[in-house]
């Protein structure tokens, strides 16, 4: 209980729903259904539905037993400083990995409806669903990682740093000392990828601009390549 409050203070906030969101984003992956899929790709995503999420979970498992302060780190003798980096770069790996198959999978898609490819109704609307729900949560991570330095530096960074707005950022007098979390970034997430645009909070930077353009284009092109070719087949 001490290191996990010891970790909590080091990150600047718990890691529970961030790992939770890393680990549901591989099983909707892992789970995506085979079938709407049709030709040569079909055998070579099946593999990547295999070691994506395996991949994926072992890269979480070294990620947490790298807690700051943690017995891992104690027993290797390694400093706090280069902790940090590590695990920073093994968050981002985490995510880059989810993200780049999920993103693939879309793309495959895409491709093979625009191709003509023959595909069951059912399989391609279970299809899409996954793979919009991964990428609500890939990108809620991206924003939570990102944000001012993240979660950590973001405890002690000023407003200059700030890569996005939310509204409680704008009240200081009403909300003092308030830090966004990493349901606050998932609540972004979600409401970028269903309206295709900030809602109630502002990107500021350009690479936020731009996480939030690809997000939106993402889920775009499965609302309306993958649902509308989904519904003719039913009609």
């Amino acid at each position: 209980m001490r290191e996990l409050l010891l970790s909590t203070e080091q990150v600047g906030e718990s890691r529970l729903l961030p790992t939770a969101a890393v680990l549901t984003a591989a099983s909707l992956y892992a789970t995506l259904p085979a079938g709407f899929i049709a030709g040569p790709s079909a055998g070579v995503f099946s593999v990547a539905r295999l070691i994506v999420p395996v991949l994926t979970v072992v890269l979480l498992v070294v990620l947490l037993a790298s807690v700051p302060r943690g017995r891992v780190v104690r027993a290797l003798g390694l400093r706090v400083a280069r902790v940090h980096v590590g695990r920073r770069i093994l968050a981002f790996a985490v995510t880059a990995v989810v993200s780049a198959a999920n993103a693939a999978a879309i793309v495959l898609l895409v491709h093979l409806l625009v191709s003509g490819a023959q595909t069951v109704a059912s399989a391609l609307l279970r299809a899409s669903i996954h793979m919009w729900c991964v990428n609500v949560l890939v990108f809620a991570l991206w924003f939570w990682e990102l944000d001012n330095g993240g979660p950590a530096a973001r405890r002690v960074a000023g407003p200059e740093g700030r890569d996005f707005l939310f509204p409680q950022q704008t009240m200081p007098e009403t909300y003092p000392d308030w830090q966004p979390l990493f349901l606050d970034y998932l609540y972004l997430s979600f409401t970028n990828a269903t309206a295709f645009s900030p809602t109630d909070t502002m990107p500021l930077s350009r690479w936020a601009k731009m996480l939030m353009l690809v997000e939106s284009a993402a889920s775009l092109l499965l609302a309306i390549m993958v649902a509308a070719r989904a519904v003719n087949i039913l009609k």
